[in-house]
């Protein structure tokens, strides 16, 4: 099976879907997702998306970035996300995305390794808020179609070029009204796949991170990171594989499956860590990978499978309206966090490293792009500082588009 379209786009988070609505109308875009549309990384975040609020907040983003990041971080791409962050949420908010406001103003929220708030949120669930208003916009443009539980196996490469994508889907899907219709269980074992060649002008990878490569992590269990396999096989350049980030509190669990993100915004509002003594052992504002750290220190050195978290700093009525989706489920799990400590542990949370990519997020191959986390533009470093992710994918995702049109017009 053979389709032709002016841009493919493997993957549907934020910077899949972001890309695709910042193409113009007249180009027609495919996108494909190797699970259902709503199972991407993006849906999970739940702490916020970071903005530059002033001019002078700039020196202080800027440095926090890079101190998070050890300073290993690309200062180009880091000035481009800080400068752009502003234009990045006016499309959001266009695009019907809902900021907390105060009288008629945003309202900031800080995390660590931040030395000021200025990160913007949803409740707890800003990842879904930003993502599904994506999607729902994408879902409404008649130039885009989109492929749910089909797998990217390759791309199609010609003299050096990227030329599309090789995927697999189910067999008793059809395209209709723009969005592929597919069986809720997709890909089941033993199911025979279609074979489908996708060729296309413009490819842009994002198809998230390693998660599913890990024990525990707090990502879908299906992303893999195909598009790093595939870049390596075609000698596309990679960059920083070994920076992965381990989250410092996830609720302990003994049931396999993803880990669930007690998000650090949780201890820019108050929440303390203690060891098995309730004693504190660490600044929890401190950034992601130090944190971590003494968390697994303090596990060692007392023989324990978690260390605790308590949100009794934080007022209760705070809880149950910034964080009512982690209070809900600590409930479900048996923990009161207006009445309790909860146990917490680190988990694989994301990937810094990746598929290299240019201030444009073109890749070292001529006709393919990577955005998100399957990209490294540099910006992160070696630890990526809180809230960044999503306002990083969005800026350079933006930027892929914008790189398209620039190049199909021969500028």
């Amino acid at each position: 099976m053979e389709i032709h379209t002016d841009v493919v786009i493997a993957g549907c988070g934020v910077a899949g879907l972001y890309s695709a609505l910042k193409l113009p109308a007249d180009r027609q875009i495919v996108i494909i997702t190797k699970s259902d549309a709503r199972s991407s990384d993006s849906f999970l975040a739940q702490g916020g998306i970071c903005v530059l609020r002033d001019e002078e907040d700039y020196d202080s983003y800027f440095e926090d970035t890079l101190r998070a990041g050890h300073y290993e971080n690309r200062k180009e791409s880091v000035d481009i996300m800080i400068r752009e962050s502003r234009s990045v949420i006016c499309d959001l908010v266009e695009y019907g995305v809902r900021f907390e406001q105060e009288n008629g103003e945003f309202v900031y929220t800080r995390e660590g390794a931040h030395s000021r708030p200025r990160i913007l949120f949803h409740e707890d669930i800003t990842g879904e808020e930003i993502t599904s208003s994506l999607l729902k916009r994408v879902r409404e443009r008649p130039n885009i179609t989109l492929y749910e539980y089909t797998t990217m196996t390759d791309i199609i490469e010609e003299d050096g070029v990227c030329r599309g994508i090789v995927a697999e889907k189910t067999p008793d899907t059809c395209a209709g009204d723009g969005v592929l219709e597919s069986k809720a269980q997709g890909n089941m074992a033993g199911e025979e796949r279609i074979r489908c060649e996708i060729y296309a002008e413009d490819t842009i990878l994002a198809t998230g991170g390693i998660g599913g490569r890990y024990q525990h992590s707090t990502n879908y269990p299906h992303l893999t990171g195909d598009a790093i396999d595939i870049a390596k096989n075609h000698g596309i350049r990679l960059e920083h594989l070994d920076y992965v980030q381990i989250h410092p509190t996830t609720l302990y669990s003994d049931k396999p499956g993803r880990r669930f993100l007690i998000s650090e915004s949780v201890r820019g509002e108050g929440a303390v860590l203690y060891n098995e003594k309730k004693e504190r052992f660490v600044d929890e504002l401190l950034p992601r990978d130090v944190v971590t750290k003494a968390i697994h220190e303090q596990m060692e050195e007392e023989g324990t499978k978690h260390v605790w978290l308590s949100m009794a700093p934080i007022p209760t009525e705070k809880i149950r309206k910034h964080f009512p989706h982690i209070y809900e489920h600590c409930l479900e799990e048996g923990y009161d966090v207006t009445k309790e400590c909860i146990p917490v542990v680190p988990a694989q949370h994301y990937f810094m490293g990746g598929i290299w990519v240019d201030s444009d997020s073109h890749t070292s191959m001529e006709g393919l792009y990577a955005v998100g986390e399957t990209s490294c533009n540099g910006v992160h470093g070696a630890n990526r500082l809180a809230s960044n992710s999503l306002l990083e994918s969005l800026v350079f995702s933006g930027r892929a588009a914008a790189d398209i049109v620039r190049r199909s017009k021969g500028c």
